[in-house]
């Protein structure tokens, strides 16, 4: 297969990038009246963010500070006090993510190092995330650093309950920002937290009052920091944070994939509790840990199989391989059937050598996942029994003379 195809659910691990080279981008997303227009209007003021070009849907709420004029018929382009550009469009993102590499540059210098990227808060962010996947020249210049979710901490509970796209939202999510945090009760608050923790565990929560917040809790949220150029996995991946609390029982049982009862390798996982009437009972978020290294081919065929079949429900996949014969670990990062350019990292970034996958998915439960993983291990195990025992034949084929 072709490098080409590994964004499509095949050949997972035929190209390789440098991701720290690449121009980060946040994507800013969340339900109408959630806040998003209040927050640029305060990010944009801030000296982090003089060096970014802001991308906003004109048909969005409203302009920020009533800068861009509401019914235009081309691009608007307007310099804010803080030195960063903001750019309403109309047209094809992917088209203007080409453009604005040549069209905000002077003396050949590109006058922007990030860009923010405000959707429309009627839509799910995934179509975006795809363009941002799929387009080569997007991926030769871009990486995803995260995606920012504003959630109405007031009225949260009950955008959950009547919109998906807002469950959408809130699960694909890298940073949840709870804003109006100030005008809600303190029980209303709590629930909103405690479903959120249950939706996206391992999305960091953050609360704000008049869209204030610091530039530096909300960017940086992928797996590298632009800063210092070094990967930050277990940030990312936030393992800890799919463990259930001690009194919570529901469904936390542990499978296990003893691999032909050779190894003792252990696939685990948390689930959250299940309430049928709300949209997000449908989303399951877990993580999967291997302790054993993986044969690549193996654990493309799992994932690409898995994707093939079950991708228009898989939220989000993100995780740190630690594949047979190679010393440094590879990063995957998914969104439904669509992968990241996959990214070898220079060194392991602790002792745990463990393969850690996170996945967030809708309507798929933990066990069909761990079914078909454990059934790919237990074919691992038999591949290296028969090459074990071909060696101690001497290479001989099974049953020659």
């Amino acid at each position: 297969m072709t490098g080409a195809n590994c964004r499509t659910g095949h050949a997972i691990f035929a190209m390789t990038q440098e991701t720290p080279a690449l121009i980060p981008i946040s994507l800013l997303t969340g339900f109408l009246g959630s806040g998003k227009t209040t927050l640029l209007n305060y990010l944009v003021a801030q000296p982090e963010l003089k060096d970014t070009l802001v991308i906003i849907n004109e048909f969005g709420e409203i302009g920020l500070d009533h800068l861009l004029v509401a019914h235009s018929q081309d691009d608007i382009v307007v310099e804010m006090s803080s030195g960063c550009l903001c750019c309403t469009i109309r047209g094809d993102l992917k088209k203007t993510l080409k453009d604005i590499t040549w069209r905000f540059a002077e003396g050949g210098k590109r006058k922007f190092d990030r860009v923010i990227i405000e959707t429309t808060g009627l839509a799910s962010p995934i179509p975006i995330l795809h363009t941002l996947m799929t387009d080569n020249f997007i991926a030769s210049k871009y990486r995803l650093d995260g995606v920012i979710t504003t959630i109405d901490a007031v009225n949260g509970n009950q955008t959950l309950d009547n919109h998906i796209e807002a469950v959408q939202q809130a699960a694909v999510a890298d940073r949840l920002l709870l804003t109006k945090s100030d005008l809600a009760d303190a029980a209303t608050l709590k629930d909103l937290q405690a479903r959120l923790a249950q939706m996206n565990p391992s999305a960091e929560q953050i609360l704000s009052q008049q869209g204030q917040v610091a530039p530096q809790k909300l960017l940086d949220a992928g797996l590298f920091k632009t800063a210092e150029k070094t990967p930050d996995v277990e940030r990312w991946l936030n393992e800890e944070s799919y463990a259930q609390p001690a009194h919570d029982h529901h469904g936390h049982d542990h499978g296990h994939a003893h691999g032909h009862d050779h190894g003792h390798d252990h696939v685990r996982a948390a689930h959250s509790h299940e309430d049928v009437n709300r949209h997000d009972d449908h989303i399951r978020a877990f993580c999967f840990s291997f302790d054993h290294p993986i044969e690549p081919h193996l654990f493309d065929e799992w994932l690409s199989l898995l994707v093939g079949f079950k991708g228009q429900n898989i939220l989000r996949i993100k995780g740190i391989i630690n594949l047979a014969g190679e010393d440094k670990p590879t990063v995957i990062h998914g969104v439904q059937h669509i992968f990241h350019p996959t990214v070898t990292l220079p060194a392991w970034p602790s002792e745990d050598r463990r393969t850690r996958i996170v996945f967030i998915t809708k309507d798929i439960e933990r066990a069909t996942i761990e079914r078909s993983f454990t059934a790919f291990m237990q074919a691992q195990a038999i591949e290296q029994e028969q090459k074990t025992q071909r060696a101690q034949d001497g290479g001989k084929p099974s049953g020659a003379w």
